[in-house]
């Protein structure tokens, strides 16, 4: 498929549109962001310039929840940092890949500037990366395909991967399987990366566990590409943060109050968000998340998600997140992580909105 032409910068609509123009925010991919009142950090710190790799401890701590090697784990400024490296390392004119939307448009313009060819795979009917069609697209010139499970925006899984043909295909052509796993909570047990020799899985404290502020992320995959990866780093930040490093990994090693307030927000934000939907099903359809802090909502009697998400921040000041920002039209990404009260506000204000019909003006 061809993306379409209604796609809109996500930057345009966070930075520039919505900026200062809402109250609720509905729209964040994360569940409610912790404070640093919930972390510890030692005051004799030394601030020095870290290392391009990451600091020994985090990539350890890392790799560990992998079931890895650290010799396999490269720590960068957020996810987007791995994905962005990875790419630059993996990626040359005339390459070709493959790519899914709605999705994260980094996934499919970096590739398109670095001169590959991309084909974007669409959605199945029930939201998943429609895997069983990658694999038909997969060929001798194939570098990479670029997958999200749970996908962002629609919270859906992809389903099996060999059953699909999609690593047989892979494995036929030499293809690397770059994964975007930003909200697999079980790394162990849930990622992809064992499923594909070729496979590198990239994720973050920023979503599941609510620190996106610490801008630390990192990939785990072969440890030549990922040396490869890191290596480019000289290019762009040079080296990580000690100071947000060293919080991260504060993080993920006592990471217990942490899921549990992620589990807590939303068990019961759900519930919520299902109840609502229900009640409004004449003009919005709920796509079920599977292990994500936001769901999918396919709307109904709209001109286009774009200007229901402009009317919401405009006469409800909720900032949502409409399709065309994903590639995509006629739906939106809700967040439902959030405390009851503050969901229950922003819930109400839509409904008003859906209940009212179109706004004069």
């Amino acid at each position: 498929m061809t993306i379409a032409s209604a796609t809109y910068p996500m930057r345009r609509w966070v930075f520039e549109d919505a900026k200062g123009r809402y109250d609720i925010n509905l729209g964040d991919s994360n569940t409610a962001c912790g404070s640093v009142r919930d972390l510890t950090l030692p005051a004799d710190l030394v601030l020095d310039y870290g290392s391009d790799r990451g600091g020994a401890d985090l990539r350890a701590v890392v790799a560990r929840r992998y079931g890895r090697d650290a010799d396999e784990v490269g720590i960068t400024h957020g996810a987007q940092e791995a994905l962005y490296l990875l790419y630059r390392v993996l990626l040359r004119p005339g390459d070709h890949v493959v790519v899914f939307a709605p999705g994260w448009q980094q996934a499919w313009n970096v590739p398109t500037a670095l001169g590959c060819r991309v084909d974007v795979v669409g959605a199945t009917p029930d939201g998943r990366p429609d895997v069983a069609r990658a694999a038909t697209l997969v060929g001798p010139r194939t570098r990479a395909v670029i997958l999200n499970s749970p996908c962002n925006p629609t919270g859906r899984r992809a389903v099996d991967l060999d059953a699909s043909g999609l690593t047989a295909a892979m494995r036929r052509h030499g293809t690397h399987l770059v994964l975007d796993e930003e909200y697999v909570v079980d790394l162990a047990a849930d990622s992809l990366l064992g499923r594909y020799e070729r496979a590198v899985s990239v994720s973050s404290v920023s979503k599941v566990y609510g620190f996106p502020g610490l801008r630390t992320g990192w990939m785990c995959g072969p440890a030549d590409l990922v040396r490869t990866a890191v290596e480019h780093k000289h290019l762009t930040t040079i080296s990580n943060s000690v100071l947000t490093e060293r919080l991260a990994a504060d993080v993920l090693e006592r990471p217990g109050p942490h899921l549990d307030r992620y589990r807590r927000l939303t068990s019961r934000g759900l519930a919520l968000l299902r109840a609502w939907a229900a009640r409004h099903a004449d003009r919005v359809r709920l796509l079920e998340p599977e292990g994500t802090p936001f769901a999918w909502l396919e709307l109904a009697g709209e001109d286009g998600s774009l200007d229901f998400c402009r009317r919401v921040l405009r006469d409800g000041r909720v900032l949502l997140m409409p399709a065309e920002v994903f590639g995509a039209e006629r739906g939106l990404r809700i967040t439902f992580a959030r405390e009851e009260p503050v969901l229950r506000e922003g819930l109400e204000r839509i409904g008003t909105l859906l209940d009212g019909g179109r706004a004069a003006g």
